[in-house]
């Protein structure tokens, strides 16, 4: 169903829905909360901190005194799990599906970005009167369509693609000080990021106090490159640590501290007891040094879907609401969390959205409350098409089958040692088929075709498209070549400049689009060139940029695509 229908579902889907909407006049002029309204959610999603990198969680060196604090007033739940990687936990995450029903299957290549037809939390909210804004990574498509500002917040200030530093982002872009997005525009800011982002988040907090906002903070620390101000790095230095692992500590405690600035500010400005609070992370570790980062004894890191790669911390706060300490056993995953929201706040799903998730809300009241086994599926390996079998996992309360072969008894090993495939072929079997049954499924939502990045449309002229968001190439570094997937939204003249990495000889620029191939002469040592006036025609497009040279063909670093009718 198209998007303008389920917007119409979202109009109409609670009796609450209606009356926050036509409440919206008064709000304004008197800058009042009607007691009826939900409440305020912030939702923190921090990058590669896996479950073992908090203090409460037993981590020998790492200090995390806000994120203790914040475990020890929440309701926690101890088995959650994400995606193996980031991209398909943040799908999963803003839509309560599963990533493969969303586009989002990798975390870059072009697969990495998410239909504009899916339905995101922050849609939700937002027909019912929320205010959105989200502050950090997205990572589930650059440009529009598929840009946060095009799926539901109204405001935004977000890096490109996967993160900083990466070739999505401008060249010589840091940590420090970085050229960020602001509701699509560039613009360059101060200090380090994650400072830059929760000073964003308490900002747009503070705007709107007084009506309900759901804040998205999602840092792209402690995510490689590890980058972090020595005064964070130093005691873990000082207490005789890697220097890779002292810098991720300290990039972590950065993340603690800016954390307890949002709770203390929350509290402030007595919002504390009508704000409902969610942490959670993307996925396992680095495993770059899994060797000397402790993870709570769980095998493997991130990209895994052994339980290293997947567990992760989940806390949920809602001062007087939810009772704080309790613990909650029953498997859980980032795909629950939008019913649990749209629960809570007292809404109800749209009746054409097929939800994955389910609300969390009872166990969140009473974690003894009846709770169903259920099966939670995990998926992820590099390519364009998920293959059956492949790099997947099925978890139930109990047990968890591995790529189809392997079984585990989560309850009595934890640390998956001990494969008891052979001891319960029954089990093994039934847990195949629901697998087999899962992956047919997801598989014929939409299939695995990527979206289309459009260009010439007036929400985004021009479009900056980058290796990110390329195809059919084996990798984005500086000897590798793909192509981009394009609607072209209007018919007529377009300008299109080309960047990248300066070549050593003279050589040839070229850009095509379907049968339109211009081509022009680069000097030794160039970086830039420019067409202009390039006709294309309206309608589905592959555009291709590359330097030819002596030695081969690359592609270029970024392509804008300007329409100038």
């Amino acid at each position: 169903m198209g998007r303008h229908t389920r917007r119409e579902f979202l109009q109409t889907t609670t009796a609450l829905g209606g009356a926050l909407l036509l409440a919206e006049a008064s709000r304004a002029k008197d800058g009042l909360r009607p007691p009826t309204e939900g409440p305020n959610i912030v939702l923190i999603l921090t990058d590669d901190q896996g479950y073992g990198d908090l203090g409460r969680h037993g981590n020998p060196h790492l200090k995390t005194p806000n994120l203790d604090r914040l475990h020890d007033t929440s309701v926690r739940f101890e088995r959650f799990y994400v995606c193996p990687v980031c991209s398909p936990t943040r799908a999963g995450l803003m839509t309560g599906r599963y990533n493969y029903r969303t586009g989002a299957i990798d975390t870059y290549l072009g697969r990495s970005m998410m239909y504009s037809d899916e339905v995101t939390l922050a849609e939700i909210l937002v027909e019912h009167g929320y205010r959105a804004g989200i502050f950090g990574k997205w990572h589930l498509g650059d440009n529009y369509p598929m840009r946060p500002m095009d799926q539901g917040f109204q405001e935004s200030l977000v890096h490109r693609g996967g993160g900083l530093c990466q070739p999505s982002d401008w060249p010589g872009n840091s940590y420090f000080d970085p050229i960020l997005s602001r509701n699509g525009k560039d613009e360059k800011t101060s200090g380090y990021c994650t400072d830059v982002f929760t000073d964003a988040a308490l900002r747009f907090i503070e705007e709107n106090r007084n009506r309900p906002f759901f804040v998205y903070l999602a840092t792209n620390a402690p995510h490689t490159p590890l980058e972090i101000g020595e005064e964070w790095a130093a005691p873990y230095r000082a207490a005789g640590l890697p220097d890779d692992l002292a810098k991720v500590y300290g990039m972590i405690a950065n993340i603690d501290a800016n954390i307890g600035r949002l709770l203390d500010r929350l509290q402030e400005w007595s919002l504390d007891e009508n704000t409902l609070v969610f942490f959670i992370t993307d996925n396992g570790p680095q495993g770059s040094r899994q060797g000397v980062r402790w993870n709570a004894g769980m095998r493997a890191a991130k990209g895994s879907v052994y339980e290293g790669g997947i567990r992760v911390p989940c806390f949920v706060r809602w001062t007087g609401q939810l009772e704080p300490g309790r613990v909650v056993d029953r498997i859980a995953a980032n795909i629950d969390i939008l019913p649990t929201v749209v629960d809570l706040v007292g809404l109800t799903s749209p009746p054409d959205l097929h939800l994955d998730g389910r609300s969390l809300a009872p166990l969140l009241r009473d974690p003894a409350s009846e709770w169903p086994n259920r099966n939670l599926f995990f998926q992820w390996h590099r390519g364009d098409t998920p293959e059956l079998f492949r790099d997947c996992a099925v978890r139930d309360q109990r047990y968890k089958l591995v790529n189809g072969t392997e079984l585990y008894d989560i309850q009595n090993d934890p640390g998956e040692q001990h494969d008891m495939a052979a001891e319960d072929p029954d089990r093994v079997s039934a847990m195949r088929a629901a697998y087999e049954r899962w992956f047919r499924d997801v598989g014929a939502t939409r299939g695995y075709a990527p979206p289309r990045i459009h260009v010439g449309s007036p929400h985004e002229n021009p479009a900056t498209l980058t290796r990110q968001d390329w195809r059919g190439a084996n990798g984005w570094g500086d000897k590798d070549l793909g192509y981009w997937e394009i609607w072209v939204s209007l018919e007529g003249p377009y300008d299109i400049t080309a960047r990248f990495t300066p070549r050593p000889r003279p050589g040839t620029l070229h850009v095509r689009v379907g049968t339109v191939h211009a081509e022009q002469p680069v000097e030794k040592n160039a970086g830039e060139g420019v067409f202009r006036g390039m006709r294309l025609s309206r309608g589905d497009g592959r555009l291709e940029a590359w330097i030819e040279d002596d030695e081969g063909s690359v592609g270029v670093h970024q392509i804008d695509v300007e329409h100038v009718g």
